[in-house]
Parts: structure tokens; sequence; C-alpha cells
């Protein structure tokens, strides 16, 4: 969905472009004396003279994003935070020119901007995806200036060139061919019903909830008679070994009983034999009770 300026915030941001264009251009030696002064002593005049003049190649860079329907101010202000990055992170040592190493941080962080604020539905969460929102639109044009339409064939094309799977290619096109609705938006201009009311609610139902509480505590019941027809070394390592939040091994056990790992392991599986017999029972029981 396209977000309009008004025409006051349009009128300033047209007087900003305008200031940016004149600034002159830096020579060489002059940007890397600025760029020198700020990194080692800080100096704040020097950084204020290094990025007035590059606020064009932020217009210029936010200019290409202007499809996406955000406000071009919020791109160049996005923009001027990746500029003052790259600013802070340059090293004039490198042979670098500022404008070249400034490039990558101000696409980034428009880049990063729009992701955020396209779509109430985040959107590119991985760099595969990111790069996939930001060249579909430039790959689809390109197929569909050569066939004339986006088959198939073309979708796998882009898959291939992104290196993505295709499913999503697809579930890309859809999101950048859609625009986000409200649920509370109504069906028909004639009836009541919002879009809302269709979304299944998955949730229990109370009923689910009763019948889900009634056989818990009716499991538990079954579980602490079952518990009472062991021995008291059977019960114990029963409790520590399947009922403890952090399950003791069977040497550790053997260690504090006083018996052998091996003892221990028989006396488990016979414990767990007659609790799956008591269990068993119950249910035998409270399925005869209904049938």
């Amino acid at each position: 969905m396209a977000h309009i300026d008004d025409p006051r915030t349009q009128r300033a941001n047209l007087d900003y472009i305008r200031s940016a264009m004149k600034a002159p251009m830096l020579e060489r030696d002059f940007e890397r004396d600025l760029a020198v002064r700020w990194r080692e002593n800080g100096d704040e005049k020097a950084l204020h003279a290094l990025v007035t003049p590059h606020a064009r190649l932020v217009i210029s860079i936010a200019s290409r994003f202007r499809h996406y329907g955000l406000p071009i101010g919020d791109l160049v202000q996005e923009g001027n935070v990746g500029l003052m990055q790259a600013a802070s992170r340059f090293d004039p040592e490198r042979e670098v020119r500022f404008s070249t190493y400034a490039t990558w941080w101000i696409r980034s962080t428009i880049q990063d901007y729009i992701l955020r604020n396209w779509s109430i539905v985040r959107t590119g969460t991985t760099a595969a995806q990111k790069s996939l929102f930001f060249n579909l639109r430039r790959l689809r044009a390109k197929i569909e200036g050569r066939d004339g339409v986006l088959t198939d064939e073309g979708r796998r094309e882009i898959a291939a060139d992104l290196n993505v799977p295709l499913a999503d290619v697809e579930a890309m096109e859809g999101r950048l061919s859609g625009n986000d609705r409200s649920l509370n938006v109504r069906i028909s201009a004639e009836g009541e019903e919002e879009w809302q009311s269709f979304l299944a609610d998955e949730r229990p139902n109370p009923e689910d909830i009763v019948i889900g509480m009634r056989d818990s505590r009716t499991r538990s019941k079954w579980l602490a008679e079952a518990l009472g027809d062991l021995s008291d070394r059977e019960r114990t390592i029963i409790r520590k070994r399947h009922l403890a939040e952090g399950p003791v091994t069977l040497e550790d056990l053997g260690h504090q009983m006083g018996i052998s790992k091996e003892r221990v392991r028989q006396i488990e599986t016979r414990a767990m034999d007659k609790l799956k017999t008591s269990l068993g029972h119950h249910m035998t029981e409270d399925r005869a009770a209904f049938f």
C-alpha cells in the first residue's frame, strides 16, 4: 500500500533535494584528509564536510526504491543513517573512495527499512528471501519482456538465478502482487460479516478443555494407585527415572541404592510391567463402564 506525503512534507523534501544537489563534490585528497581528521581526532566539522556532499548519493539510491510505495523522505532519512554508519567505519588508508564504500551501507539500510515497513507481514527474513524480494521485479520484467508473460519455466529460471526454491519464488510473487487487507473489512457492502468471521479457531472448545481436565485427573489417580502397588525400591526407581524433571542414570541410581546398574535396570523393567498391567486394567474397566 502506497504511503503519500502531505504537500508540506513534499515541499520540504524537494527543498532538501535541491540543497543536496548544490553541494560540490570532494577532491580525492581533500576527502581523504577529512576522513583522517574524523577517524583519528573525532573532528565533527570534518565529518560534516565529508558526508554533506554525499547526500546526493543517498537521494540517488533512495530514488531507485520509490516503487515500493514508501515516502521518499523516509527512504532518504534511512539512507542518511547508512551514510553515517559508513563514515564511522570508513578507513581512508585503504585508498577507496568514500562514495564507493558508502554505497553498500546506504543501500542496506534503505532495504532493511523497506522490509520492515513495506507490509505488516514480515518479508525477507533471510538473506535469500531478501535477495528474492529486491530482484524478483527486475527479473520478472526481463523475462516478461522476452516472452510476454511469466510462465512456470520463467519462475524456474528466476529460482535458479537467485538460488532459491521454486516455492519461494511463487510465494514472493503472490506477496508482491497483493496488498495488506484488514480482517475487519466487510465481505460485501450489503452484508455485516467481516473477513475475520471466516477464520477457523483452532483452539480447543470449552467441552474439549473440560474433558481433557477430567481425563488428566483420572490418569493421575490411576497412576497414583498403580505406584501404590509397587515396592518401595520399585517406586523409588520409577519416580527418579521417569517422573523427575531431571532423570537419574541407571549408574547413578545404582550408586545411591548400593546395587549394580544391571540390577537397577531389572527392577525398573519389572516395575514398568506392573504399571502397564495396572493401568491397562483401569482402562478396560473405564471402557466397559461406557459401552
